[in-house]
């Protein structure tokens, strides 16, 4: 079998799998750095399974559960077109009631369920329906930027454990076995209905909330901050944002730029200044 009749013979199996399959093989190669190599049933040419690591039955990470001439069934989890190989977890079999579930969701489907556990990387949400997580506290995840619109300084400003909650289903986590959920694309996005009232160079009332060593955050709307650079604070050059400003102190600023795509809001203090002082020129 010639290079390209080969690869052209391994896309069109590749294209046949998808994520979130169940897919069955025999190891072929164990290495403790990589994980294992598979033989998928259907093309035995050579192996186009990979089990890397992290990939195995949850609660045993040795390698050792991995043997060369062993027959295993695992979850698809990445189908790479362009390296030739699909990614394996072996967790996926294990778990064929939780995988099917999380599989079944739809993204934007909205899921009740509970705040089971806050940690620094995220919380976890122990769901209403499908099955429990045979490791985390929840089979439901938020990491912090899906919390909330408005800017919080911890997770438990927003939710506390054993709240009750509904949230966007995102995606399947396949490296995790978890539904990802965002709980602010359930509620209105505070920063749009700013930005359909504003427009650059629009003069507004603002409260600091917060400085940094490159600027100062301005609070003028509920839930919308915009950040006044160091440069824009005085029309005289300021070494630190403290020099000039305290936290909850009420200022007049103007917009200096406003990305509706990326929700950013960029805002000067010195433009808002009355006369020379606060002009360009």
């Amino acid at each position: 079998m010639n290079e390209v009749s080969d690869d052209q013979d391994v896309r069109s199996f590749l294209a046949s799998i998808n994520v979130g399959d169940l897919c069955d093989g025999v190891v072929t190669e164990v290495t403790r750095s990589q994980g294992a190599a598979v033989t998928l049933d259907g093309f035995p040419a050579r192996p186009l399974g990979s089990v890397g690591p992290l990939d195995l039955p949850w609660g045993d990470a040795r390698l050792d559960a991995l043997e060369v001439g062993r027959r295993i069934t695992a979850g698809v989890t990445t189908v790479d077109l362009a390296e030739g190989v699909v990614r394996l977890s072996m967790a996926a079999a294990a778990h064929p009631e939780l995988w099917a579930f999380l599989k079944g969701l739809e993204q934007d489907e909205i899921l009740s369920g509970t705040i089971a556990a806050i940690e620094s990387f995220g919380v976890f949400v122990a769901l209403d329906d499908g099955p429990a997580h045979p490791v985390f506290p929840g089979v439901g995840f938020i990491t912090y930027p899906e919390l909330a619109w408005q800017p919080f300084q911890a997770a438990a400003d927003v939710v506390r454990i054993g709240q009750r909650v509904s949230c966007a289903f995102l995606q399947f986590d396949t490296w995790n076995g978890e539904a990802r959920l965002s709980l602010r694309a359930t509620q209105p996005d505070p920063f749009r209905d700013f930005a359909a009232d504003n427009e650059v160079g629009g003069t507004l009332p603002g409260e600091v909330t917060r400085l940094i060593p490159f600027g100062a955050f301005v609070r003028v709307a509920e839930g919308v901050e915009g950040l006044v650079p160091l440069e824009e604070i005085a029309s005289t050059p300021v070494e630190k944002p403290e020099d000039i400003l305290r936290v909850g102190e009420d200022v007049t600023v103007v917009i200096t730029g406003l990305d509706r795509e990326r929700r950013r809001l960029l805002l000067s203090l010195r433009r808002a200044l009355p006369g020379p002082a606060g002009s360009d020129h």
